[in-house]
């Protein structure tokens, strides 16, 4: 016999200041597990360094795969997803259970992660075409590229760029922001939960332009530290899109 399907989640609505008390939790979370949360954090931050020593030449392909990479950071934190249900849980902060948690809902999981590849690949094609519209002639070095961007008449440039990124970031959280801790927790299908996570936009702005701005502010500054802030950012805000999740979502 099959698994029944699961019902479409209910929905709530939370106030504007919810991802403050998410933040909290989530920090409870990363001091009662630090070991492996901080393994994540680590992963990620090492996956960036990676990426900018291989692309290091090469300025105008890291910008894209360095804000890519953020595009999959949702498919990449179960783990920290399941850190924080196995704490939640009152199980113990168990590293190697964790490190399978996918496998709970492989297809489901797998077919979700695929759709941020894409969009992913998609916005790496958007970001180079921006790059070459502006640099009509041989790519500058990462130094002279800054020292062109800081010119007020590349402004309309950096603008356009950040436009770009901004819409793809836009798109990856509406439909990730509960997607996943709602497929590892509950298997449900990646249509639902995508539905699902853009239902719960829809119903929550003033809470969701809070979050994106918090994930935002907190990811950049992970970032301007030279990826070590990562270390830190990436399971912090992992643990607390739990308790968004959570928040969002009635139990059953």
């Amino acid at each position: 016999m099959t698994e029944p399907k699961p019902d479409f989640p209910r929905l709530r609505q939370v106030d504007a200041g919810a991802p403050f008390e998410w933040i909290r939790l989530g920090l409870a979370d990363l001091r009662a597990c630090p070991g492996p949360s901080l393994f994540y954090g680590l992963c990620f931050a090492l996956a960036g360094y990676l990426i900018a020593w291989i692309l290091q030449g090469q300025p105008q392909y890291l910008a894209a795969a360095v804000a890519g990479f953020l595009l999959l950071a949702p498919a990449l934190s179960i783990g920290i997803y399941a850190l924080s249900r196995r704490r939640e849980r009152g199980e113990p902060c168990a590293l190697t259970p964790t490190l399978t948690a996918w496998r709970a809902n492989m297809a489901s999981i797998g077919l979700f992660s695929l759709v941020l590849l894409a969009i992913f690949l998609v916005w790496a094609r958007a970001s180079m075409f921006t790059f070459a519209l502006f640099f009509t002639g041989a790519m500058p070095d990462l130094r002279s590229m800054l020292t062109q961007l800081a010119n007020p008449e590349n402004l309309g440039f950096l603008f356009a760029w950040l436009a770009v990124g901004a819409a793809f970031a836009l798109l990856v959280f509406a439909i990730s922001v509960v997607s996943i801790p709602l497929m590892l927790d509950r298997r449900q299908d990646a249509v639902t939960a995508a539905l699902a996570s853009i239902r719960v936009v829809a119903m929550n702005p003033g809470a969701m332009l809070m979050w994106a701005a918090i994930i935002a502010w907190a990811t950049a500054a992970g970032l301007l530290m030279g990826f070590l802030g990562i270390i830190f950012v990436a399971p912090l805000l992992g643990h607390a899109s739990w308790h968004a999740y959570r928040a969002l979502l009635d139990r059953h």
